[in-house]
């Protein structure tokens, strides 16, 4: 099953150079750096993410792939350069893929081509994803002296028959030690979890909110299973192998979800995303919801500088057969509009805790009726923000419907 298909855009100059209407305001904004690690042990039947299995390379290996990375960083860093856009990275993210099944050591040369070439704040936030089965005490160690900070842990869920059919192969009694053995050595630790999967009942879910709760990380993710088209797990619901997820029980599992991190003081800082004491927020991630600047490196990664938008080429060997050509490995670009980007500033600046500023709305009277359905907190909008009740929560597109015609 191939990844999900790229945009559509519009053609990106061979050497990559961005138009100068990307300065504007970059003073403004942070820069964050993403790098896409594409490989994985198994393809997961609900995944669509721009991952490959040994099987599905095709003549690339894992162990040059960090050559094919310092060759974007390279170009990436003389784009900027030139655009007059180039900054130090606030935030580092490395995902996936399951970036440790790398080595530890090809993923510290990796972190250490970007610090040497872009530099990073003293306080940067960087984060790598983990599949339990693939880190232990020693791997942990490597990845904090190579300047890693946060460790994102894929738990999913902590019983046998979810997993079995998200296809996860992981065992979940390894989060526990994980967890604890990041924590040793410097770590914030992150949990994500999905909700709502075929067959998956609320004592389930119970079961596994108390299992991260018990292992007590910085951070909490929690997703509702969305099934994407062309997937393994969307065959088998079209064959009718497995129920289809349900609206209504994901609502009631995402309340009991909310009540019981609220409980154990962890507080909603985006609508899938709860911190504990407020205190361990995903820098990187708020800084996508707050419109900053970033640079995706690998197969299929999308950037975002000052309004443009641009993708990579999805394969790792059509990636690695454009760099080796010295161009740009990015295949398609859209230069965003005014009105879209308002656009997109409504969609994600209401899914946070901190909200919407009123002012950018150019007609507040929709406010009053989303006020009025409880969707939409109306202290905080006499205060000058749109954020989003729990219902609202619930119900994002509808606020983002109904505040996007003003």
């Amino acid at each position: 099953m191939p990844p999900s298909a790229l945009p559509l855009g519009e053609p990106v100059p061979d050497d990559g150079a961005l138009p100068a209407s990307c300065r504007d305001g970059v003073d403004s904004r942070e820069f964050g750096i993403y790098l896409h690690v594409p490989f994985c042990r198994v393809r997961c039947g609900y995944c669509d993410f721009n991952t490959y299995t040994a099987t599905e390379l095709r003549g690339v290996s894992q162990a040059s792939y960090p050559d094919e990375v310092a060759k974007e960083v390279s170009l990436a860093h003389r784009v900027m350069d030139d655009a007059g856009v180039l900054r130090e990275a606030a935030t580092v993210f490395v995902g996936g893929g399951t970036p440790t099944l790398l080595p530890p050591g090809e993923l510290a040369r990796m972190l250490g081509t970007l610090r040497e070439t872009f530099g990073w704040k003293p306080d940067a936030e960087v984060t790598v994803e983990a599949n339990p089965d693939t880190v232990g005490p020693r791997e942990l160690e490597e990845l904090a002296a190579a300047g890693v900070t946060r460790l994102s842990i894929g738990m999913q869920s902590a019983v046998p028959h979810v997993l079995r059919v998200l296809d996860r192969t992981h065992n979940p009694e390894r989060i526990g030690p994980v967890v604890a053995a990041a924590k040793a050595v410097g770590l914030e630790t992150s949990v994500d979890l999905i909700y709502g999967a075929p067959g998956e009942r609320l004592e389930d879910w119970r079961a596994s909110i108390d299992a991260v709760l018990e292992h007590e990380p910085h951070h909490i993710s929690a997703y509702a299973l969305i099934v994407e088209e062309g997937t393994k797990l969307a065959r088998q619901i079209a064959r009718g192998e497995v129920p289809a997820p349900d609206d209504d029980l994901q609502a009631t599992m995402y309340e009991l979800a909310d009540e019981r991190f609220a409980a154990a003081g962890y507080e909603w800082y985006e609508i899938s995303n709860w911190s504990r004491g407020g205190a361990h927020p995903s820098r990187h991630n708020l800084n996508y919801w707050r419109g900053a600047d970033w640079w995706g490196f690998g197969p299929g990664a999308h950037s975002h500088i000052g309004g443009v938008r641009f993708w990579n080429a999805k394969h790792p060997a059509a990636y690695a057969e454009r760099l080796s050509r010295g161009v740009t490995p990015a295949v398609g670009r859209e230069v965003l509009d005014e009105e879209t980007r308002r656009t997109e500033r409504i969609l994600l600046e209401t899914r946070i805790r901190e909200g919407l500023p009123v002012a950018v709305l150019r007609d507040r009277t929709p406010l009053a009726g989303l006020i009025a359905d409880g969707l939409v907190d109306g202290r905080a909008a006499l205060a000058g923000r749109v954020i989003p009740t729990l219902k609202g929560r619930l119900l994002a597109d509808r606020i983002v419907h109904g505040l996007d015609v003003a």
